[in-house]
């Protein structure tokens, strides 16, 4: 019965000594796994030592200032291109050109006709009419696409160009 005895004894031991081998290698691991979190945490967090949840707090309040200034920013630009859209309505979009003999002499097309219009079809009509030892310039007003003053044919000609483009 002494021989059950030790070698039950024997037996309990030799297992205690595998669990605590077991629980040995177990602790290395997580010992590795723990110092190899903190590494990562350390290029994340940095050396001050701030722990994950102050350091999401500070995240956060640091996007909240960043989304403010952005929004901001959004703004004023959204505020800045509406005056240049503005002042482009009012800029010159459409134009038309012709040329032209005014009085038939045979001195090639020297006269010209050019409308100049913005994005509501307002502008003026000018005519530079050319005679052997002369030129005149004349300006008709254009408003909705028409002319405030009878437009020659030509006139005429140079308004329905720049409506077409």
């Amino acid at each position: 019965m002494g021989d059950d005895l030790s070698s039950t004894v024997g037996i309990v031991a030799l297992a205690a000594a595998a669990l605590a081998t077991i629980a040995l290698c177990l602790a290395v691991v997580t010992f590795r796994q723990v110092r190899r979190l903190r590494a990562d945490q350390r290029v994340v967090l940095g050396e001050q030592g701030v722990d994950i949840v102050g350091h999401a707090a500070a995240l956060d309040a640091s996007f909240r200032a960043l989304h403010g200034y952005i929004t901001d920013a959004a703004e004023r630009l959204d505020a800045r291109v509406g005056v240049a859209e503005g002042r482009l309505d009012r800029a010159i979009s459409h134009c038309g050109l012709i040329r032209y003999d005014a009085y038939n002499e045979m001195s090639g097309r020297q006269s010209t006709s050019i409308a100049l219009l913005d994005s509501a079809r307002n502008g003026v009509v000018l005519s530079s009419i050319h005679h052997r030892d002369q030129a005149r310039l004349y300006a008709k007003q254009v408003s909705e696409g028409k002319g405030e003053l009878k437009l020659s044919p030509e006139e005429e000609e140079a308004l329905r160009i720049a409506l077409a483009s």
